[in-house]
């Protein structure tokens, strides 16, 4: 069966945003990564900015902090609102066209179609921290300190909202590392496995 839906997880600096964008625009698919944020915040009723900082990440205290939140009358936390709302905005744009949705938990919130090819993109370190220290113009220290507050933050969300492991690769269709192949290669062989 052909695949509708591209979910792209992935380490921070490994590319899995270009590579995601990239195979969007050349298969001639919606592509959705930090455009769905004020479809969230509007579902969730919380602001934009909030849902940029909260949405994809756990809060920067951990895991213990994050089952410990502040809950309503109903048990839910202001990050159970933001990731029911998220869920809500990826299953909608699942039904509407066919799409390349970057992070998000989208492979597990999409989970129980048949039309989805979930990828997880990592990478080596040495190209990780050279990829960041030249997009976010940092020094190699600042660049590690980044990749490893952000995969952390990551890993938690998803950890926690899917009693799944992030980054296993019995949860993905295909683990690429972007640094022994490529770019190239790896849009290449998304586009191939998506026919």
């Amino acid at each position: 069966m052909a695949k509708r839906i591209i979910t792209i997880s992935r380490e921070f600096g490994s590319g899995g945003r270009f590579i995601g964008e990239e195979v969007a625009r050349k298969l001639g698919i919606a592509y959705y990564d930090k455009n769905i944020i004020s479809q969230i915040a509007e579902k969730s009723g919380l602001s934009p900015e909030y849902i940029q900082e909260n949405a994809e990440l756990s809060p920067k205290k951990g895991l213990f902090a994050y089952a410990l939140a502040g809950r309503d009358i109903t048990g839910k936390s202001v990050e159970d609102m933001v990731y029911e709302a998220q869920r809500k905005v990826i299953l909608d744009l699942a039904k509407k066209e066919p799409c390349v949705i970057i992070g998000r938990n989208a492979d597990y919130i999409l989970k129980d179609r048949d039309d989805v090819l979930n990828v997880f993109i990592h990478g080596d370190m040495p190209e990780k921290i050279q990829r960041i220290t030249d997009l976010y113009n940092v020094e190699k220290q600042k660049a590690v300190k980044m990749m490893e507050d952000t995969d952390k933050r990551r890993k938690t969300n998803y950890n926690f909202y899917t009693d799944q492991n992030w980054g296993k690769a019995s949860n993905y269709t295909l683990c690429l590392n972007s640094s022994q192949l490529g770019y190239d290669r790896c849009e290449k062989i998304i586009m191939e496995c998506s026919k």
